[in-house]
């Protein structure tokens, strides 16, 4: 065992073995700001072997983050030492001495009909203000196209903040109504859409101009792709004209998922869709949907039962 390798080594190590394996950048990304939160942490560049069990709870158990977040943190240290075992850097796996936290499970809150088109309503027009000596006025909005062809996308794909922030243009086929999406782990899963869908992207495209299709299917003023911060303030603000509050980006994979198996999907099939690698989430998806059996009576996405 080489003792000589310093924490700030390993990581070289372990980054040039993780792109070789081809993990995600966002994966990459993730773990990258994991490492540094825990070198910050211990304080000096010492021998990764030298680490011990105790100054990884000592880390886990002084940050003010959320359980979930704690998660994230073991599982990108656990990483880091599973590589630095499998290359005799150190004499044991420490992070197996470290519990895994277990973070808090979320109420899962779909977004109503009445709520969705609340949003679609408030894309092109801020709300009502008042101006010293003016009347009631209000303004247009850009985007207006832009944030239509998000929110269907979403509502009727249940594709996650990142995945749709990635997609490209020639990811779309609006002929054949289905989108290619590059999950976690850069799975890949292909999609369909609804016609609505697709033709809100078609009217959002046609305000663009000079674009390739390997540019970024959804961007801001600058031409820069969305991020996953962009995305949310921007459904934030789409939410606050509607009179809405607790948006979230999130809450439209809810709101696919519970409608697709009310709706009659299979949770299977959901499963595949959502690109899950287990049934745990998609079963709480399915006790939300068995609660309104009712609504059980035929396999469509929201955006074409509620003629958006």
């Amino acid at each position: 065992m080489n003792k000589s390798i310093s924490f700030s080594k390993a990581i070289e190590g372990y980054l040039l073995n993780a792109r070789a394996r081809h993990l995600s950048q966002n994966t990459i990304n993730d773990y990258l700001n994991t490492f540094r939160k825990f070198a910050d942490f211990i304080g000096e560049d010492q021998a990764i072997a030298e680490i011990d069990h105790h100054e990884v709870e000592n880390f886990l158990a002084n940050l003010p983050v959320s359980k979930k977040t704690l998660l994230n943190y073991h599982v990108g240290l656990s990483a880091l030492w599973t590589w630095a075992w499998a290359e005799n850097l150190v004499k044991e796996h420490i992070l197996r001495k470290v519990p895994r936290p277990k973070p808090e499970k979320r109420a899962v809150k779909p977004y109503t009909e009445d709520e969705v088109r609340s949003m679609l309503n408030a894309l092109t027009h801020s709300r009502l203000y008042v101006r010293p000596g003016k009347r009631e006025s209000v303004h247009s909005l850009q985007h207006g196209e832009r944030n239509r062809a998000i929110i269907l996308l979403l509502l009727d794909t249940g594709i996650r903040a990142t995945e749709l922030c990635s997609l490209r243009i020639h990811h779309i086929d609006l002929k054949s109504r289905w989108v290619r999406v590059y999950g976690k782990g850069d799975k890949e899963r292909v999609l369909p859409f609804s016609a609505r869908t697709g033709n809100a992207i078609w009217k959002y495209l046609a305000t663009r101009k000079d674009d390739c299709v390997g540019d970024y299917l959804f961007i801001t003023n600058l031409g820069d792709p969305l991020n996953n911060d962009s995305l949310l303030k921007a459904m934030i603000s789409i939410g606050r004209r509607a009179g809405l509050r607790g948006v979230t980006v999130h809450r439209f994979r809810h709101t696919f998922a519970v409608s697709y198996l009310r709706n009659g999907g299979d949770a299977f099939s959901l499963q595949m869709m959502l690109g899950h690698s287990t049934m745990e989430m998609v079963k709480t998806y399915l006790a939300l949907a068995q609660a309104d059996l009712e609504k059980n009576h035929k396999i469509a996405s929201p955006v074409d039962n509620w003629r958006l």
